[in-house]
Formats: structure tokens, C-alpha cells, sequence
């Protein structure tokens, strides 16, 4: 009896985990559905390291590239942003996650989803509006982004608005460089700048 009860406890803890994650999954998207959240957050994998994805009902509204970024740090800063009412869905991300892979396999070329761009205003959004417009496998200088946003000396400022953005990959400020080719900086680092625009036959 004893064997018994020691075999029913082992398949308890196997299946409990795959249990739970189920669960949660349905609970988080039943919240969803009944708009009893604000902002969905996950994390997904990708050639350039972990990346977490934030969406409202407007789009999605923050991609931050996750190296020593944890979720509870990701959250909290959703929460003083936009609202306290934030929750992991995954599932809320499929359309997300398969534009991501295709962008990374090389088999997109540009995202269809909407995005939210409420973390952004004034000349940073014409900025960010205009290096949205960057065709894939082209590159601008700041001080060309900074003049199609309607300031051509401002591209400092341009350089800092696109340092701010809120949404990269989707928003590429990935394609802005210096003038004389040099890449420049970015979020994730240069190393990911240079990856996605050798992905993209830009360099």
C-alpha cells in the first residue's frame, strides 16, 4: 500500500506543473476577454536572447530586450506607465510571436499588427513615426530622421527620441545610423543592431 501511495504521489508532482500551467493560461485568458486587464505582458525567445512583449487592447505598446530585465522589474514599470492592472497572457501574443518568427527567419518583411503609441508623444513620436516608415533592408542617418520629423537640427534630439523607443523591432530604430555608417547605439546592445540589419541585407 505503501508502493501505491508513493507511485500516485510521484505521478502527482509530474503532472501537476503541466496542470498548473494550463490553468493559468485559461485564467489569463479568460481575463483577457473580459477586459479585466489593462496591459498583457510575456516573454518569448529569439535569435538576439529573451525578449518581453506588452500589449493594451490598442496594440502593442512595449518591447524590451530582457537581458537583466526580470518580469517583476517589467511589470512594475508597465504599472507606473500605464495602469496597475497588468497580467502575463501568453496566449495573447500568438500573432505576436509568429510575425516575430518570421521576421527572424527571414520570411517577413514588415509587421501588420497595431501598435499602441501612447508612451510616446510630441517630436519623439514624430520621430518614431517617421523611422517607422524605413523600408526593411534600408538605413537613415538621425539627422534624416530628424529632418522628415520637421526639425533637420535636431538630431540629437531624434537621437534620443529613438533611444526612448518604446516598441523596437516593430519600430525599427535599428535602421537609424550615423552619418558615415558608423551603427551607432541601440536598446539591445550593438551587437543586436548589427544582427538584425545583417538579417535584413542592410549592411
Amino acid at each position: 500500500m505503501i508502493d501505491l501511495e508513493q507511485v500516485l504521489t510521484r505521478a502527482g508532482r509530474r503532472r501537476y506543473p503541466e496542470q498548473s500551467q494550463r490553468a493559468a493560461r485559461a485564467l489569463s485568458e479568460r481575463a483577457v476577454d473580459n477586459g479585466l486587464i489593462d496591459v498583457a505582458i510575456t516573454a518569448i525567445d529569439s535569435p538576439v536572447g529573451p525578449i518581453m512583449l506588452a500589449a493594451t487592447r490598442r496594440g502593442l505598446i512595449r518591447v524590451s530586450f530582457a537581458q537583466g530585465l526580470d518580469p517583476a522589474g517589467f511589470a512594475a514599470q508597465l504599472c507606473a506607465e500605464v495602469s496597475p492592472r497588468v497580467l502575463e497572457a501568453p496566449g495573447y501574443f500568438d500573432p505576436n510571436r509568429k510575425e516575430l518568427d518570421e521576421y527572424f527567419e527571414g520570411r517577413r518583411t514588415r509587421f501588420d499588427l497595431p501598435l499602441d503609441w501612447s508612451l510616446t508623444g510630441g517630436f519623439t513620436r514624430r520621430v518614431l513615426k517617421e523611422t517607422a516608415r524605413i523600408p526593411y533592408g534600408k538605413v537613415s542617418t538621425y539627422g534624416q530622421v530628424a529632418t522628415a520629423a520637421g526639425n533637420p537640427r535636431a538630431f540629437r534630439a531624434a537621437g534620443n527620441a529613438l533611444g526612448s523607443n518604446p516598441i523596437p523591432i516593430f519600430v525599427p530604430c535599428h535602421r537609424v545610423i550615423r552619418t558615415g555608417g558608423d551603427i551607432g547605439n541601440y536598446g539591445g546592445g550593438p551587437e543586436t543592431k548589427r544582427w538584425l540589419l545583417q538579417l535584413e541585407g542592410a549592411i
